[in-house]
């Protein structure tokens, strides 16, 4: 698939005139048909420089046996601007997509859904331009206020923006930050909480996008790069 436009030579207020077009079509429905194959990505770059990594590993669900993995190594012009993100790693997510023999019936990126301030996080504009289901579980909050949740595994608090639910703080383990999980497409909240939950193995991160994030460190190294592990803060 290629990109629906020209995303390198986009100006920030076409990009930000092409998030408000994506936001129009966004479905958050529970998803009615059973997830037998689940995958992870995860994208890595220094915002000073134009190299993006992009890896995607595929697991079985709800046993997680990884299936299939792929990776992608692209450059973009398009600055580092918070909230538009996705217009920096959708190009790579999208080339190591392409080479997934098996689409995953649901992809989890490590970043936002719709828990961004134009419902248009990396997870959200990826499932649109793809038909992909997708849901985003974050490191950090961009957008919305949340009340913290308690200190005990699985404790959970609403995310909202404007006075829209978007999403949902969840503490994946004790003495750890929250999660910030949002529905990208095609799912909806509750789905997208209860899959993440199935999804954890001990780690604070849901293990799609921990191997995913470990894949990604992998072709930084053998390309003579230090590991990045902030670039995912404001997708």
């Amino acid at each position: 698939m290629l990109l629906p436009i020209d995303y390198e030579h986009l100006t920030t207020a076409q990009a930000i005139a092409y998030q408000h077009e994506l936001r129009k079509q966004i479905q958050i429905k529970p998803l009615q048909t059973p997830i037998r194959t689940i995958a992870g990505a995860d994208i890595s770059f220094n915002k000073h420089e134009e190299t993006v990594y992009a890896g995607i590993v595929v697991f079985s669900y709800p046993d997680l046996k990884i299936i299939g993995n792929a990776t992608a190594i692209s450059r973009t012009p398009f600055p580092y601007i918070s909230g538009l993100l996705a217009f920096r790693e959708v190009p790579a997510l999208l080339e190591a997509w392409n080479k997934l023999e098996t689409k995953p019936d649901l992809l989890v990126l490590d970043g936002q859904g719709i828990a961004h301030e134009r419902r248009l996080g990396i997870a959200t504009h990826f499932g649109l331009i793809t038909g992909a289901t997708t849901l985003g579980c974050a490191k950090s909050r961009l957008a919305g206020n949340f009340q913290e949740p308690p200190n005990e595994a699985m404790a959970e608090s609403p995310l909202y923006h404007k006075g829209e639910l978007v999403g949902v703080a969840l503490r994946s383990k004790r003495n750890c930050n929250p999660l910030f999980i949002s529905p990208g497409n095609n799912i909806d909240i509750p789905q997208s909480v209860e899959v993440i939950k199935q999804c954890l193995r001990g780690y604070r991160m849901p293990e799609p996008t921990r191997q995913a994030h470990l894949l990604v460190n992998k072709i930084r190294i053998a390309n003579g790069r230090v590991p990045n592990t902030q670039h995912d803060l404001f997708s």
